[in-house]
């Protein structure tokens, strides 16, 4: 009798191992490990200072560590570049949406998607294959809802816009990791739901990290959560049991008691009672 084949184990989408980074005596990130599967929903939250967009810098390529391992779909990348990465699958957007103000909104997009087409040395002078770039954005713009702007130039946009036009031209690699640092900053409620939205609605065959200071954003978006404190692992698990932590309530609350008042507001995590937050300077 023949024997049923087996399926082989889909490694993680992303793999961290005792990840480190130091920058003289100060370490922001501290033996660090996290493993995602494909199509996760996970977020990276913590108090000021505590390494989060450090760590993006590590998994993106932007920073090297100084210790452990990155691993993308079971492949050490440990030491690749960030062209290479984004090439392999990781994308990003930042804190402050980049725009190149003078292009159109779609010509925006097709810049982010051109490194990654298969004949991208001649995309530009072909017209065919500029042509399905274009295609490309367009579809993209549609996902975020900017479709109808596709040919404005994209300094006029406001900054919610901006926001949107950013996650369109991360999109245009056709990541299967994105890599989201507080994409809800300075957006209006009604922005908020937008992105929430938008967001919400990606394909699970794009899995997603999510550094953000609205738990509120947090608890609707992500299905599990890494608490950092001080560059180390504070708390990871589903996101409901994270945020009801005792310790992650405990490190916000001695975040407040530092920093002293202020007027921005957000919610504390697990109990539902406003408490001040400041930005983040170090990630």
């Amino acid at each position: 009798m023949t024997p049923a084949p087996t399926t082989a184990p889909v490694p993680p989408v992303l793999d961290l191992a005792r990840l480190t980074r130091r920058y003289g005596s100060l370490t922001a990130v501290d033996d660090v490990s996290l493993t995602l599967p494909a199509g996760a929903r996970h977020a990276v939250i913590g108090p000021n200072g505590a390494g989060k967009t450090t760590l993006l810098n590590l998994i993106a390529g932007t920073d090297r560590p100084d210790h452990g391992t990155i691993c993308l779909s079971g492949a050490d990348i440990t030491r690749r570049g960030t062209v290479r990465r984004s090439r392999l699958g990781i994308a990003r957007s930042f804190q402050q949406p980049s725009v190149i103000a003078d292009l159109t909104v779609l010509d925006n997009v097709v810049l982010a998607g051109w490194p990654h087409h298969p004949k991208r040395r001649g995309a530009w002078r072909s017209p065919s294959r500029y042509r399905q770039l274009t295609e490309s954005a367009a579809r993209h713009l549609e996902t975020v809802g900017l479709a109808d702007l596709a040919h404005r130039q994209a300094g006029t946009l406001s900054h919610g816009q901006r926001r949107l036009l950013d996650l369109a031209a991360a999109l245009a690699g056709e990541p299967r990791l994105l890599l989201l640092d507080e994409p809800a900053a300075g957006l209006t409620d009604g922005d908020i739901g937008r992105l929430l939205g938008i967001i919400g609605g990606l394909p699970t065959s794009i899995a997603i990290i999510l550094v953000e200071h609205h738990v509120e954003v947090v608890a609707q978006l992500a299905t599990s959560v890494t608490v950092l404190a001080a560059g180390r692992v504070l708390v990871t698990g589903p996101t409901r049991q994270a945020l009801a932590h005792p310790e992650v309530r405990d490190a916000y609350h001695n975040t407040v008691t530092q920093a002293g008042p202020s007027t921005d507001r957000t919610t504390d995590p697990g109990a539902g009672n406003a408490v001040p937050s400041a930005t983040d300077a170090r990630g």
